[in-house]
């Protein structure tokens, strides 16, 4: 075994390993490998490239990576792919703001070249975080969505999903950004809340008495084609079916009953306009309303409308509530908080219009029976995609108004607006460059014009499953793992399931492990404008990546949100330096003859010691339990595991029980109890190997005896638990480590000698004490019974602050008296009497018991002895 070096230098570590993974096939998957019980498939998440491989994302890939190293140690075929989710809004937004530009003023081509080169400097920055972080992605198969060869798997899904009857193109109201000028769908949508202005409007009544309505979106007037009450409202009872004119505007409205009218909102009367709101939609649909569009793609009312067409929104609201007070219109205006939905990518407040687009089916029976298939981790994260799932109201909207993303693959007729979705063979399809070769079957005309929608962007990463299982050119199954965080189970995780159910009747995975938050030091989400946020670039460069690992592992179990907690960084880089100590004290020890290696996890040595038997066995019985948590995605508690193992039994309690034999045993003995500690180390390091990868590499390759790459070892298999050597090794690690914190209390040397040790071990009448007696360095026997322990008074303490003033003169002679006196006849008075008397040169003196302390001893047989209690054992120390 060679030495290690002296020092622990984790950047200089993790550098060279990083390197001489980045060269290797370690990680890659075997595709020639067609046993489906070794495969550990994880549909790894595509990231946005924003650049910033953040905290949060880290988190994730920690389980993810966790999960897959340790499956690979237990002899599984593991892919592990990296995807990114290159299109979309984020990298258009990112690009306009980066040129100052709007994507209208530039090409198609010329923007989505742009969007190509701000991509691929992004991936390659969050790229170079992982490997700092150690992540073991196969490289081999990273994919990229703005790639033809994955957006064409993407237009596969959308033609088959139509064949089947899940695309269908409508007009229909739908979410729209004024920002991105586009349609989104409603998991697009996010709440904030925000103060606006509730106004009582009042609107004239045709051939009837005038009517006052509530509205925070007085903007809206010229959109106005109803109006609606509680039917259980009394001051409206009357007024139902009654006719009233739009101020400033002039259409005539009906006013209708409705039970989704909340009578307790402002007036108890609202408007009905195309469109405020979800609700609207629902009324306008439900009651046959006029539809009146007034609002345009860019969030400002249409050129048509009178007096305010070309308006930005909130101007218009401003000027036409103005106009409303001027007319006599406006009766109040009062302050009102409120949530509106906005744009999750540029907190847009959004709009909702109508168009035509291209929509999927959401069969929510299909998704929810799919999803209770799947085991989700933790359980209840079920429910959030439950609740989500019966909440939807609208069909998915898939078509997008930008130019980055993955173009929908269909044509409309020239001659009769016959729309033409391409077939397989006509895949990948650029539509607004080709034209299909065939003729419309509606008219027999041959002229199309190409789709210049694209698709919104979760329709490229809803196919990751598929695509991690290699769809289409495979049968699919599911795949082992999806790992995400639990804000986007709405998204990811639903159109996933959805799109799996409807390409092939399948669940996408057997498990969906959820991870939480991770919130800044002062429980706060993370947020640079808090100046809580942490960058895992700057823990790695203080510390190290095993020790960031280590740290997101202990943050808390799946689902839940971890606070970052600089402690725990702290304590698993002192852990680290212990192992790193462990293994280099081992390498002045071991060689190729020591045994133990990966190869040999054997049964015990002739000549081994209750101690040998006892940390073989522990390690057996931690490498089982550790085993058992990381199967069901504990990670916290199987590192602590580790942990407890490494630094108390192996570290603070094996190495030091082992130390004499290694120096001066015969060589039986020593051998024996290099096995042990060979074995335990290689152990030790192949389960600390998933999270701390970099240390457990280098000190696994200065094991005797072991060749490769301890991530391509085998997890460790030590059939060798024996519950009457764990008792018995256990009270020897426990009173050694009694004896040398006594001798530390005493202030002696470690390796001072003693005159014997006794030993009480309750339940256990036969201890091997060779490597108790060598570690404490004193003769030791096991005793039966219980030990015959007293405590005999050996002195006074006179308390001189009483004494003093109590005797003046002659105070020197009273303490010189009680000096003198028997310890034991000063303790019988004090118990007896409650007080001390003491001849003083023929003169009786008396004292107050509490005037003198009575130093006693610990004695057996007369002799002094220091009486420690180690778990259930007795252990007395003759000095």
């Amino acid at each position: 075994m060679t030495e290690l070096s002296e020092t622990y230098d984790p950047e200089a570590l993790e550098a060279k390993w990083r390197e001489e993974w980045h060269e290797s096939d370690l990680y890659r998957y075997d595709d020639d490998n067609d046993d489906t019980d070794t495969q550990y498939v994880i549909d790894t998440p595509p990231p946005y490239p924003t650049g910033d491989f953040h905290i949060g994302n880290a988190l994730g890939w920690c389980y993810m990576d966790f999960a897959a190293r340790y499956h690979r140690l237990q002899g599984e075929n593991v892919s592990f792919p990296q995807g990114w989710d290159c299109h979309g809004l984020p990298t258009e937004v990112k690009v306009e703001e980066n040129q100052d530009i709007r994507r209208t003023e530039v090409s198609r081509e010329e923007f989505r070249e742009l969007c190509i080169e701000h991509t691929e400097g992004q991936i390659d920055a969050m790229k170079e975080t992982m490997g700092r972080l150690g992540f073991s992605q196969d490289w081999s198969q990273e994919y990229r969505t703005m790639d033809s060869e994955y957006w064409g798997k993407t237009q596969r899904s959308f033609v088959e999903m139509a064949e089947k009857g899940y695309v269908h193109r409508d007009e229909h109201p739908v979410n729209w950004c004024p920002r991105c000028e586009t349609a989104i769908a409603d998991a697009e949508v996010e709440n904030i809340d925000t103060e606006g202005t509730l106004s009582t409007v009042r609107f004239s009544g045709v051939d009837n008495d005038d009517i006052e309505i509530a509205t925070t979106r007085p903007e809206l007037l010229a959109a106005c084609v109803g109006m609606a009450v509680d039917p259980d409202d009394e001051r409206y009872a009357d007024r139902v079916g009654d006719t009233f004119e739009v101020p400033l505007f002039g259409q005539e409205v009906e006013l209708i009953a409705d039970e989704e009218v909340d009578g307790d909102f402002g007036t108890g009367a609202v408007m009905i306009c195309t469109f405020g709101d979800k609700q609207d939609v629902d009324w306008w649909a439900e009651y046959d309303l006029d539809l009146r569009p007034v609002v345009t793609e860019d969030g400002r009312l249409a050129e048509d409308v009178p007096e305010f067409g070309g308006l930005a929104i909130d101007e218009a609201k401003a000027k036409i509530s103005t106009a409303l007070q001027k007319e006599g219109y406006l009766q109040d205006e009062e302050p009102i908080e409120q949530s509106v939905g906005a744009c999750w990518r540029c907190d847009t407040p959004i709009e909702i219009l109508s168009k035509e687009q291209w929509f999927v089916r959401v069969d929510r029976e299909e998704i929810l029976g799919k999803a209770q298939e799947i085991d989700w981790i933790p359980e209840h994260m079920y429910g959030r995609l439950e609740e989500w799932t019966e909440g939807m109201e609208w069909d998915w909207v898939i078509s997008r108004q930008r130019v980055f993303a993955t173009p929908i693959p269909a044509w409309s007729c020239d001659e009769c607006d016959h729309w033409h979705i391409a077939t397989l063979d006509e895949l990948p399809a650029e539509p607004t460059e080709d034209d299909p070769d065939i003729e419309c079957p509606d008219c027999g005309a041959d002229a199309w014009t190409g789709e210049t929608d694209v698709m919104d962007t979760w329709m490229d990463s809803s196919i990751s499953a598929l695509h991690a299982a290699g769809w289409p050119d495979a049968e699919f199954t599911p795949v082992q793992l999806r790992e995400q965080g639990h804000e986007i189970i709405r998204t990811w995780a639903f159109y996933t399931i959805l799109r799996t159910a409807a390409l092939e009747g399948e669940k996408p995975w057997d498990e969906a492990l959820i991870n939480g938050m991770v919130l800044g030091t002062d429980g706060n989400k993370m947020s640079k404008s808090k100046d809580n946020s942490v960058a895992p670039e700057e823990v790695v460069k203080e510390h190290s990546a095993d020790a960031f690992r280590q740290a997101m592992a202990l943050g808390g179990q799946p689902g839940s949100d971890i606070q970052f907690q600089p402690k725990e960084v702290t304590s698993a880089s002192r852990f680290l330096t212990k192992l790193w100590n462990i293994t280099r004290f081992a390498s002045q020890h071991l060689d190729a003859e020591s045994g133990g290696s990966a190869a040999d996890d054997g049964a015990f040595d002739e000549a081994a010691t209750d101690a040998d038997r006892w940390i073989l066995s522990r390690c057996a019985r931690v490498a089982d339990e550790v085993a058992a948590d990381m199967d069901e995605y504990r990670f916290d508690r199987a590192l602590r595991k580790v942990r407890e193992f490494v630094w108390h039994d192996l570290a603070d309690d094996y190495v030091e029980l082992i130390k004499g034999r290694l120096y001066e045993g015969d060589p039986a003995e020593r051998d024996a109890a290099r096995h042990a500690l060979s074995t335990t180390l290689s152990a030790s390091l192949r389960l600390l190997a998933p999270f701390s990868p970099f240390l457990a590499e280098e000190a696994y390759h200065h094991l005797p005896d072991t060749s490769g790459s301890v991530h391509a070892a085998a997890w460790p298999a030590l059939d060798i638990a024996d519950d009457a050597a764990e008792a018995r090794g256990e009270r020897i690690a426990a009173v050694a480590s009694a004896v040398r914190a006594w001798k530390s209390d005493e202030g002696m040397a470690l390796n001072a000698d003693l005159d014997r040790i006794e030993v009480y071990a309750d339940g256990i009448a036969e201890l091997d004490t060779g490597d108790l007696s060598a570690t404490v360095n004193a003769p030791v026997t096991v005793e039966t019974g219980e030990p015959d322990v007293e405590m005999v008074a050996v002195g006074v303490d006179p308390d001189h602050s009483t004494i003093g003033p109590e005797f003046r003169d002659q105070a020197g002679a009273v303490v010189g008296a009680l000096e003198a006196a028997d310890p034991a006849t000063i303790e019988r008075q004090k118990r007896e009497d409650g007080r001390i008397e003491i001849d003083l040169d023929g003169e009786t003196v008396t004292l107050d018991g509490d005037a003198v302390a009575v130093e006693r001893e610990q004695r057996v047989a007369g002799e002094e002895v220091a009486v420690l209690d180690a778990e259930d054992t007795t252990v007395l120390v003759f000095p």
